[in-house]
């Protein structure tokens, strides 16, 4: 799968930067290579003047941004002697004038750029720099859970088409299956949704060589819990790893033990892994 934040995140932290920020449009993308970044996404745009713009490191507002890996702004972008001028027209056509634009940086490595924009020459204040710099977080938080899955899936594949090869390595597949699940609700891409919930799936399944049907459906906030509890987690630890409360994580804790028919924490994820729900 490439390396990219789906459009639906992508659309997600713009709209955020348009709210909090009281700026009419916003705009954004990542970088192909090293150099260059495309705008993908725009909210707000009255034009498709930006639409596909490719913005090289160094060029513009944009590339300055990426260049300094630092949030970049002018008051009026036609007439400004800080930056150069190669993307005029298109800035022109969608007739913007005050612009910030902010690198997203995962791990020290420039990611992408987003953008804010007015139509009119206005001096941009602290409260609207806030704003671009929490979107692009957002866009940050969304590549580094990407990053995460995509590492995660990589190192399960392997251990799904043969989970038997190596049985000393079954706590490392029940973390990774742990893992998974817990990055689940964090991913806002149905495609890559779908196949964690695949992999998890299959991890669990192959955890029991004949499952026993029971006929049971936990929700998956149960099976995350149990998933938790059965790597040892108290209440609180679960709670912790997947951002929940601790007296939501009891709740459903005894959700998934009455389904279970089990009376102990053990018995139940004995009965969830018998059942296929867990490896």
């Amino acid at each position: 799968m490439p390396e990219s934040v789906d459009a639906v995140e992508m659309q997600a932290a713009l709209l955020r930067l348009r709210r909090t920020s009281g700026l009419p449009v916003a705009f954004g993308g990542l970088l192909a290579d090293a150099r260059h970044a495309r705008i993908a996404e725009l909210n707000g745009a009255q034009t498709a003047a930006l639409r596909g713009l490719v913005i090289s490191a160094g060029s513009g507002l944009g590339g300055k941004a990426i260049a300094l890996s630092r949030p970049c702004a002018v008051t009026d972008y036609h007439s400004s002697r800080h930056i150069s001028h190669e993307y005029d027209l298109a800035v022109a056509a969608e007739g913007l004038r005050s612009v910030v634009a902010v690198p997203v940086v995962v791990r020290r490595r420039v990611r992408g750029v987003l953008y804010g924009a007015l139509r009119e020459p206005i001096t941009l204040g602290d409260r609207t720099f806030d704003a671009a710099v929490s979107a692009a977080r957002d866009v940050e938080q969304a590549l580094v859970v990407r990053d995460e899955v995509q590492q995660l899936l990589a190192t399960t594949r392997e251990q799904v088409t043969d989970p038997r090869a190596a049985p000393e390595a079954w706590e490392d597949v029940r973390e990774a299956h742990r893992e998974l699940r817990s990055l689940v609700p964090k991913v806002l891409d149905p495609a890559l949704r779908d196949e964690l919930l695949s992999v998890c799936g299959r991890l669990a399944a192959a955890g029991a060589r004949t499952p026993e049907p029971c006929g049971v459906r936990l929700a998956p906030r149960e099976v995350d819990v149990l998933a938790c509890v059965a790597s040892g987690a108290t209440n609180a630890a679960a709670a912790k790893r997947l951002g929940l409360r601790p007296e939501t994580v009891k709740g459903y804790l005894r959700s998934a033990m009455r389904k279970l028919g089990a009376h102990t924490r053990l018995e139940a994820v004995v009965a969830a892994r018998r059942a296929g729900l867990l490896p």
